[in-house]
């Protein structure tokens, strides 16, 4: 049980249990239980970032954002998971960590019913029913759902090559590729051919060779 020195301090807790939201943003409608937390979601429209980062600069709408981002500098790691040991500087990046291990899913697309651990996976996902693809590559106009994506296409036109393997020093421009190639050094080969057993380190590979087993021939020679 709660107790409170004032009757406008039970009086705003009490909110958390009605659910009650009294201050709205003018600007964008969203509501919010505290005066507080309207004053620090207004900074998003006015722009103001008064809380600046002595080491690098960067600024914060908010304090804690600017204490969690000081993080980066110290290397502090202060929240640890007791499930697997991993250590993270920020508590919300933990709080989604957990989830691996509850199998929790909160986040739910409306519109074909998979579930996400992140808000942020399920905000990409929603592209793939609206066919949004906002980030377009300034060489070849390619256009993509995720930043990331797009960070990974333009390596294409730079030659960047950033994935490098420690046992051969051979390059690669996406991470994926790094992955199938370190088969080669480790001799893993996950990719099981259900007819005869043989094994592959590609799926690429054992797509090839299962025509094997189907006598498909889909490649055609337009002079003969």
């Amino acid at each position: 049980m709660l107790f409170f020195i004032a009757l406008d301090s039970l009086s705003i807790h009490s909110r958390i249990h009605t659910g009650e939201k009294p201050c709205i943003c003018k600007e964008c409608g969203k509501a919010f239980a505290r005066a507080s937390g309207l004053s620090v979601h207004r900074k998003i429209h006015t722009g103001e970032k008064p809380y600046i980062c002595k080491q690098c600069g960067k600024a914060f709408a908010v304090a804690s954002t600017l204490g969690e981002h000081r993080k980066i500098h110290t290397g502090e790691k202060p929240n640890i998971c007791k499930e697997c040991g991993k250590a993270f500087a920020w508590a919300s990046t933990f709080r989604e960590h957990r989830k691996i291990h509850t199998g929790e899913k909160p986040h739910i697309c409306k519109e074909c019913g998979k579930a996400f651990v992140r808000a942020s996976k399920l905000t990409v996902h929603r592209k793939i029913h609206t066919g949004e693809k906002p980030y377009i590559c300034k060489e070849c106009g390619k256009s993509f759902a995720e930043s990331s994506t797009l960070s990974i296409h333009s390596r294409i036109h730079t030659g960047e090559k950033p994935c490098i393997c420690k046992a051969s020093g051979k390059a690669f421009a996406r991470a994926s590729g790094l992955s199938v190639h370190r088969k080669i050094h480790t001799g893993v080969k996950p990719y099981i051919c259900k007819e005869c057993g043989k094994t592959f380190a590609r799926a690429s590979g054992l797509s090839v060779h299962r025509k094997i087993h189907t006598g498909e021939k889909p490649y055609i020679c337009k002079e003969c």
